[in-house]
């Protein structure tokens, strides 16, 4: 495979051998190499060296060690990848390296296929990285409403499928969801993709109306109705004719009210409190919860009321249930961070693999806050986050370590498909012009569509 333009691999080794025959391996191969036979000349060679994106280092060296080394090439490039070079009898510690900022090791005696296939594949990801910013960058493109849902994942694509559907129909939805997986965001891409778009989206939170409250809050009420009803207020409903309501934590709604909420959804009408006649209303209704759907049923709502709202229920997977989601939407912040502080930010390799192991509780939302908060304790430009830095702001430990191999292909197969996907965008479905702007063979693209089961028409 050719390197990136202006790009150079870092081979450090106290044997000069083994050092010099990696050397003219790696040049046949088409890439630029450095040596350094020694840690303290590997640290003068890359600060007078622009453009290493890869070094490989010796595990055993005398005065500094590798991992020594490589500690000190983070500190002065956190986003450098680093492969270890090991004999058998000191994987574990190699082992121990990646968990320390090593993208991956070769065992002794180096076999050169091996090396061209980890090589290759770092590379390519980072191609693939450069061609998404670049597509995303250069396009202009304004995501309409439902693409601008981020995903990659099959379970998320199949329900947004189905609410793309829904959203072109009248029928009420119910969404489950635990907290932070985008319930409100939704129900917004099936109001923005419905007749119903040039009216109001109004959003209730049910948990957070005052109990006495709640149906002068959703249905208003008339002057000198109660104490304090000074004038007139049409209430929530009443403001969203012609468009959506949305009711959020709608098991946390009194089942007096619901049967009201009832006879809105079935009449559409309603009478306002301390009012003598009912008033019309034509909203479409969208509720929300993050309770389990058993306890729904049999506890919170009437049975009635339920199989009026869930007409159709959408659930969104938990981010921990869709790990493939987590790079695109984390890029995604960063991106957005990035734009908004006028800083480059990047998410280092170890940063990924904490974020592949921890569980989200706070899903989606969590994951945003933990960008935030990540960038906003650091003023570097260029920021690169690494593990160290976003461990102490995760709410519980992380679980065990994730394969390497998961992680390399969890991270590729989503960069590569978010390429692809943003070339068609650009080309208009066309693949003759997608596989043009990402610089690969028509089958190539071709054969991946087919993999992923998408149908894209050349226009």
């Amino acid at each position: 495979m050719k390197p990136a333009e202006g790009f150079t691999i870092l081979v450090v080794d106290d044997d000069a051998a083994l050092a010099n025959a990696l050397r003219d391996f790696l040049c046949k191969d088409g890439h630029r190499v450095e040596v350094a036979l020694s840690g303290d000349e590997a640290l003068a060679l890359h600060d007078r060296t622009p453009g290493i994106y890869l070094a490989l280092l010796d595990l055993m060296m005398p005065l500094m060690d590798g991992i020594t080394l490589m500690d000190k090439l983070h500190e002065r490039n956190p986003d450098l990848a680093v492969m270890i070079m090991t004999g058998y009898g000191t994987i574990e510690t190699a082992v121990e390296a990646m968990r320390r900022g090593a993208e991956d090791y070769l065992t002794k005696p180096i076999e050169p296929d091996a090396v061209r296939k980890k090589i290759g594949r770092l590379l390519e990801m980072f191609q693939l990285r450069n061609r998404v910013a670049e597509l995303e960058s250069t396009s202009g493109y304004r995501c309409s409403t439902f693409d601008s849902l981020i995903f990659v994942s099959p379970a998320m694509q199949k329900m947004v499928e189905r609410a793309r559907t829904v959203a072109q129909t009248d029928a009420s939805v119910l969404l489950l969801g635990e907290t932070g997986t985008g319930k409100e965001l939704l129900a917004q891409a099936i109001h923005g993709a419905s007749g119903r778009n040039a009216n109001p989206f109004v959003a209730v939170n049910c948990g957070s109306l005052p109990r006495d409250l709640v149906e002068s809050e959703l249905f208003g009420y008339r002057r000198g109705a109660f104490t304090g009803a000074y004038s007139d207020s049409p209430g929530l409903f009443a403001s969203a004719h012609g468009g959506t309501v949305f009711l959020d934590e709608i098991g946390e709604m009194p089942k007096e009210t619901q049967v009201k909420l009832l006879r809105v959804l079935q009449v559409r009408e309603f009478r306002p409190v301390g009012a003598t006649r009912s008033v019309p209303v034509d909203v479409r209704v969208i509720a929300a919860t993050n309770r389990p759907l058993a306890a729904l049923r049999s506890e919170l709502l009437r049975e009635d009321f339920y199989f009026r709202i869930a007409t159709v229920v959408l659930e969104i997977l938990p981010l921990r249930s869709r790990a493939e989601d987590l790079l695109v939407l984390a890029q995604h912040f960063i991106r957005d961070v990035s734009e908004r502080c006028d800083r480059e930010i990047s998410l280092h390799g170890s940063a990924l693999d904490l974020l592949l192991r921890y569980s989200f509780p706070g899903n989606v939302r969590e994951l945003q806050n933990l960008i935030e908060s990540v960038t906003a304790i650091s003023k570097d430009d260029p920021q690169v986050i690494t593990d160290r830095q976003l461990r102490p702001l995760l709410q519980h430990a992380p679980a065990g370590p994730v394969s390497p191999v998961l992680q390399d292909t969890l991270a590729l197969d989503q960069l590569e498909r978010t390429a692809i996907e943003r070339a068609l965008e650009l080309s208009r479905g066309n693949r003759t012009k997608a596989a043009s702007l990402l610089g690969v063979a028509r089958e190539t693209l071709y054969r991946k569509l087919r993999n992923w089961k998408l149908e894209v028409t050349d226009s």
